[in-house]
């Protein structure tokens, strides 16, 4: 089935077991290829309500304009998946474009930006029952620790039951971790090397089994720290991209951040959505190949 992108809606409407059906034969590959290193785009933040990239509040809102970005991001050489929610990667699996790459469902996205229960982060995407019936190839979870806030524990107790039964079904699971904070009523990520080094403690002992946990990590405010940070723990390594701001310098300054870390041995690749979709400067094509040069 060839479609295009105006093509989905109606397809969606009068043949939703198409998407079962693209699932079933589409051509998988193994998560790490020869180069041993992993290119990954992100685009699970509108299921959490984060749909702003640099200045722009609602750049990620308009869908045909996301799954055009996602396109143009897997064509190019070098990258080797996808990382989303149902409704986007089905788009995508609808589209084609999802052939001998990655897939990797997002699992929890109940911690809606900026609300009251941001932490108490439920589990309202994919399942791990999910992610194996579609054939899909590893899942990521999202695990923000507030000391402060009882819904943390909720958060905790939920990914490690997931990591158990990702675990249970064979299938690596991505868990990214933050010690977190509310400043001003607004949730803020603490990326000082004390608390990276603490949030990867914890998420590291989560479940019955690592077996098959990877970790999805920022960079430390100063980069330098990463070398001491990552002794904390001998799980295999991604690294977050996340927003790098709206100008070109703040750009810039993120890709020489990704380009020291990566150099270290638990390292395997990264995982950058906004800043590669909605660079500050250049195209999408341009922000890529960047990235991917950076491994």
């Amino acid at each position: 089935m060839s479609l295009s992108i105006r093509d989905l809606t109606e397809v969606r409407a009068r043949h939703p077991e198409a998407v079962a059906e693209a699932a079933a034969r589409r051509a998988r590959r193994p998560l790490i290829g020869v180069s041993g290193r992993l290119m990954i785009v992100a685009a699970d933040h509108p299921a959490r309500g984060a749909l702003g990239a640099g200045a722009r509040r609602l750049a990620m809102a308009n869908r045909r304009d996301l799954l055009e970005r996602l396109c143009t991001a897997l064509s190019r050489p070098g990258v080797d998946g996808v990382l989303a929610t149902a409704d986007v990667l089905e788009d995508l699996l609808l589209l084609g474009v999802l052939e001998n790459k990655v897939v990797m469902g997002s699992m929890n996205r109940g911690g809606l930006a900026g609300s009251a229960f941001e932490m108490d982060d439920r589990f309202t995407g994919h399942r791990a029952e999910d992610i194996a019936r579609l054939r899909f190839d590893a899942g990521k979870l999202l695990l923000r620790i507030d000391y402060d806030d009882p819904g943390s524990l909720t958060t905790l107790e939920s990914t490690a039951r997931a990591v158990d039964a990702m675990a249970g079904h064979g299938l690596p699971v991505f868990v990214e971790p933050f010690i977190s904070r509310r400043v001003g009523g607004r949730v803020r990520n603490d990326l000082s090397a004390e608390a990276v080094t603490r949030s990867i403690a914890i998420a590291s002992g989560l479940g019955g089994t690592s077996a098959y946990t990877w970790l999805k990590l920022p960079v430390t405010e100063d980069p330098d720290d990463m070398g001491e940070v990552l002794e904390t723990s001998m799980l295999p390594a991604v690294l977050l991209g996340g927003d790098t701001g709206g100008s070109p310098g703040d750009q810039a300054a993120a890709y020489e951040r990704w380009r020291k870390a990566l150099r270290l041995p638990t390292v395997r690749g990264l995982v950058a959505g906004r800043s590669l979709l909605y660079p500050a400067r250049g195209s999408v094509e341009e922000a890529v190949d960047t990235a991917v040069g950076l491994l």
